[in-house]
C-alpha cells in the first residue's frame, strides 16, 4: 500500500448519491478544486455494522467541516441503487437516512484501486493466465484522505475492516492544516485549535520541549 500524501488525489468520475436522494453521473472531486477542502473517506460496504456509525458520525459534524469550508464525501464498491435504498432506510433499521454529504460509487473498484485502498488484489491464475481471481476481500478498507484546496492530499489514513475512524481526529487535523496554512506555523503533537503552535526552527521546538 503507497501514500498518497504530497501527491495530487487521483481523479475520477462515478456515479453519486447527493442529499439523500438524488442521483449524480459523473461526480468528481474537481469540482472542489480552488474552492474547498476535501474530506474523501472509503468505507466497506452498504447495510454493515461499523460503516453506519462513522457515516452518521460524520453527518452528525458536518455542519463543522463546513465551517472549516470542507466538503465531506463518503465512497464504497456498492452501487448507487444501494446507496439510495440505505439512505431511504429509518436508522433504527439499520438505515442512514438524513444523511446529506455525497456517496459515492465504486461499482468498478477502479477508484479503491487507484487509491490504493482496495482489501484485495486480482491475479492471474498460475494455470491460466487468461483466467483471473481476486485474493482477499472485494471492498475498500477504511481509508480517510483530507485533500487541499489544490487538489493534494495532506494526511492518509487507512484502518482495517473492524476498526472505526474519529470524526473529531479528523477535525482537529483538518485545524491543524488550516492553522499551518494562514500563519505558518506547524503543530506539535495532540495540537488542538486555539493551542500554542511552533515556529518551524530548532529553538522553538527546543523552547516548546524545555
Amino acid at each position: 500500500m503507497s501514500s498518497l500524501v504530497g501527491k495530487k488525489a487521483p481523479l475520477f468520475e462515478a456515479d453519486a448519491v447527493i442529499d439523500g436522494n438524488e442521483f449524480i453521473e459523473k461526480f468528481t472531486l474537481e469540482q472542489f478544486i480552488g474552492k474547498k477542502y476535501v474530506l474523501f473517506f472509503f468505507y466497506p460496504m452498504d447495510f454493515t455494522f461499523v460503516c453506519p456509525t462513522e457515516i452518521i458520525a460524520f453527518q452528525d459534524k458536518l455542519s463543522e467541516f463546513e465551517k472549516r469550508n470542507c466538503a465531506v464525501v463518503g465512497c464504497s464498491v456498492d452501487s448507487k441503487y444501494s446507496h439510495k435504498a440505505w439512505l431511504s432506510l429509518e436508522r433504527k433499521k439499520g438505515g442512514i437516512k438524513g444523511v446529506t454529504f455525497p456517496l459515492v460509487s465504486d461499482f468498478s473498484k477502479s477508484i479503491a484501486v487507484n487509491f490504493d485502498v482496495l482489501a484485495g488484489e486480482y491475479e492471474n491464475s498460475d494455470e491460466d493466465a487468461n483466467e483471473i481471481s481476486f485474493e482477499g476481500v472485494p471492498v475498500a478498507y477504511r481509508a480517510l484522505f483530507l485533500i487541499d484546496k489544490q487538489g493534494i492530499v495532506r494526511h492518509q489514513l487507512v484502518n482495517d475492516l473492524p476498526l472505526g475512524r474519529s470524526v473529531d481526529e479528523s477535525l482537529r487535523t483538518l485545524d491543524a492544516l488550516r492553522h499551518f496554512e494562514k500563519y505558518g506555523e506547524v503543530c506539535p503533537a495532540n495540537w488542538h485549535k486555539g493551542d500554542k503552535a511552533l515556529d518551524s526552527t530548532p529553538e522553538a521546538i527546543e523552547e516548546y520541549l524545555g
